[in-house]
């Protein structure tokens, strides 16, 4: 008779002590290690006293013009059609290259601030004494998809936690039933899900994608939560075959090292179950009053989509997300028809971001909020085609308003024609140690080591600017 021999896998000395009776030492170490990742996601003290609770990242996708949204350009009107009288950088459509063009729409003084805006945004014109606007903005990538790593993560070489992950990382969540970072309709393009993965820090920190560009707004209501678990059943039995499954995922890893993607894994089955019972609500748009939605455009087709998005955004950071993305995408690339396709993408997004600021004041949320407005770079001051502008990272704007920066100010200046940062030059690098700062975390103390380096956010570089700051 012969017994057929079942191979034994080689055990690691961590889990023969976890399989061993090793007494009370054993149950000592056992609960420092459950108390180390029983809640990852628990909120952490800041480094200091924040500025800022919360982030709204409303992100123009392709790159919107500063010249014709907020930095006018006296010296192209005046020279408008004569030919590039400076060395331009790398370029897309060399071969494509014309005169220098003025900004296609009449710019007017906004408010008390005097803040001008052009008339492709007349709504958020309105808030004008709200905002912040960043003229100096720089970053390295000249293609969509280096640019957007770069803004996302801090780098475009390599794939790197997103900033909403290391806010994430650094904070941790208020609201345990939802994610503390969610993005809503990403691009799956120019890197995709890169732009809000986690990289080498622990999954529990990954941005959680509520739909994506490709879909509408009224699909994605329909299920805004991802179902991990079996669709239809009670939530008695749901809870039953999570806890079967957590419970082999448990003996698994308690025979095994540490295992970072299964520790995730068991978070994320966790959240999705408190997510399907918990957080419906607050994807429950429609149950906004009907001033609320015309506030926000979402009586009307062209605002509707990213009304929606905004709305949304809003009922998020008030149940505590402290970071939530909106994106515009991918509609601002105009290398041709920049008149018509910029005064389409503004109309869709213009009246819902300044319902959303409208919004946020009205609640008391606008002191502990702040919203960023901007894209992967800006344009050129001169004509690619008949009709388009070329990217250009070397000097564009993007804005804030709300909490921890100065209403109704202008930071930082582009040249004459608008096209290198000139004065108080923000890199993107010191535009993330800024934000982190705004949130009561040190940059530079904010690292994790992988692969036997501390990294960070601002890789080795990084300044913050305290020259707009409140």
């Amino acid at each position: 008779m012969t017994v057929d021999m079942v191979p034994l896998r080689p055990m690691s000395r961590r889990a023969a002590l976890r399989q061993a009776a090793a007494g009370f030492g054993l149950l000592g170490l056992r609960g420092v290690l459950s108390a180390e990742t029983a809640n990852p996601l628990a909120p952490k003290a800041p480094h200091f006293a924040p500025r800022v609770k919360r982030v709204i990242f409303l992100f123009m996708h392709g790159g919107p013009s500063s010249i014709d949204t907020f930095d006018p350009k006296e010296r192209l009107v005046r020279d408008h059609g004569k030919p590039v009288p400076f060395k331009r950088g790398l370029t897309f459509g060399e071969g494509a290259v014309r005169g220098l063009m003025k900004p296609l729409w009449e710019y007017k003084n906004h408010g008390q601030s005097g803040t001008p805006v052009s008339a492709l945004f007349p709504n958020v014109g309105k808030c004008a004494d709200d905002l912040c606007v960043v003229r100096s903005m720089v970053g390295d990538g000249v293609d969509h998809g280096a640019a957007l790593l770069q803004l996302h993560t801090g780098v475009f070489q390599f794939k790197r936690p997103s900033m909403g992950s290391w806010v994430l990382y650094g904070l941790g969540t208020e609201n345990q039933n939802l994610p503390g970072f969610i993005t809503i309709k990403p691009s799956l393009g120019h890197g995709g899900a890169n732009n809000w993965a986690s990289s080498f820090l622990p999954g529990h920190f990954q941005g959680t994608a509520i739909g994506n560009s490709g879909m509408k707004a009224e699909e994605i209501a329909k299920e805004p939560v991802p179902y991990m678990i079996s669709r239809g059943l009670p939530a008695e039995h749901q809870r039953f075959e999570l806890d079967m499954l957590q419970k082999i995922n448990q003996r698994h890893a308690e025979r095994n090292e540490h295992d970072p993607e299964l520790d995730a894994r068991i978070s994320a089955l966790e959240l999705a179950f408190r997510m399907q019972i918990k957080a419906p609500e607050a994807f429950e748009v429609e149950r906004e009053s009907e001033a609320t939605k015309r506030l926000y455009g979402m009586d009307n087709e062209t605002t509707r989509d990213f009304g929606w998005q905004c709305l949304l955004a809003r009922r998020l950071s008030e149940r505590g997300v402290r970071f939530v993305q909106c994106s515009h995408s991918y509609k601002w690339d105009q290398h041709s028809e920049l008149e018509k396709l910029h005064t389409k993408n503004a109309a869709e997004v213009d009246l819902p971001i300044a319902g959303l600021l409208k919004d946020l004041k009205a609640r008391g949320l606008f002191s502990e909020t702040l919203v960023i407005w901007g894209g992967e770079f800006g344009r050129t001051p001169w004509a690619q085609g008949a009709d388009g502008r070329d990217h250009n990272p070397y000097g564009y704007t993007i804005w804030m308003a709300g909490a921890g920066v100065k209403p109704g100010f202008i930071y930082g200046a582009t040249d004459e024609f608008g096209y290198h940062a000139a004065e108080n030059r923000m890199h993107l690098h010191d535009l993330h140690a800024t934000l982190l700062h705004m949130m009561g975390i040190d940059h530079l103390r904010l690292t994790h080591r992988s692969a036997g380096r501390d990294f960070r956010l601002t890789d080795v570089a990084g300044s913050v600017h305290q020259g707009f700051l409140s």
